[in-house]
């Protein structure tokens, strides 16, 4: 199992902004910089951070990006379903089958995995 470029990117932007003080919005070119990544490839996971509300959008000559949420309240769970999406990682091949027991496995492992990262609060790297 892998997640994308994007989640890694959007995980540390988070870790990124916790960091700075809540009043002072940050830059895309300075996020994207601490990053090595493009602004515009940036510019675009933050879109989707936006959507998910745990960043807000300030415009302006001084614009950039705060945290939209409680910051003690966002887990790497949050982060990864902002990005990835909520679908499910396996899916079972045999269609026809009403009871797939390796689906059952599958589904249990990402379950308890899904449980940790929910647990898993991007401020407690942070502190």
């Amino acid at each position: 199992m892998k997640f994308s470029k994007a989640t890694n990117y959007a995980l540390h932007t988070m870790l990124f902004l916790i960091a700075e003080p809540p009043d002072k919005p940050v830059g895309v070119q300075y996020l994207a910089e601490k990053q090595g990544v493009p602004p515009a490839y940036l510019s675009k996971i933050l879109s989707k951070l936006v959507k998910a509300g745990l960043i807000v959008s300030v415009s302006g000559a001084n614009g950039g990006y705060l945290l939209g949420a409680q910051k003690r309240d966002v887990s790497f769970l949050d982060v990864i379903h902002a990005i990835e999406g909520t679908a499910s990682l396996f899916n079972c091949c045999l269609n026809g089958e009403k009871e797939c027991l390796i689906q059952k496995v599958m589904v249990s492992a990402e379950r308890a995995m899904e449980e940790k990262l929910k647990m898993q609060k991007i401020i407690d790297l942070a502190d």
